[in-house]
């Protein structure tokens, strides 16, 4: 366990980070199931968007890799494009 006093901060804040990004990646990837999911093509063109929104910020704090991010987008705009 953590001696110093910076230690244990460090501890607290990557509790907190560590949670904040679990919920951040299960909004995501709840999100984009929903967007497979759905079979309407205005539905999905106008939700499409927001589920990009979602993994852009995912990927722009390193919580998932630049190029998962980039092919999860392209995977769902060719999903979005084929309905």
């Amino acid at each position: 366990m953590a001696n110093h006093k910076s230690a244990k901060k460090r501890v607290r804040q990557d509790e907190k980070k560590r949670e904040r990004n679990r919920f951040n990646k299960k909004t995501a990837r709840t999100a984009i199931k929903t967007l497979r999911g759905i079979t309407d093509k205005a539905e999905a063109e106008k939700f499409y968007p927001k589920v990009t929104s979602l993994i852009d910020k995912l990927a722009k704090k390193n919580t998932w890799h630049p190029n998962k991010a980039a092919n999860l987008k392209s995977k769902l705009a060719k999903h979005v494009n084929s309905l």
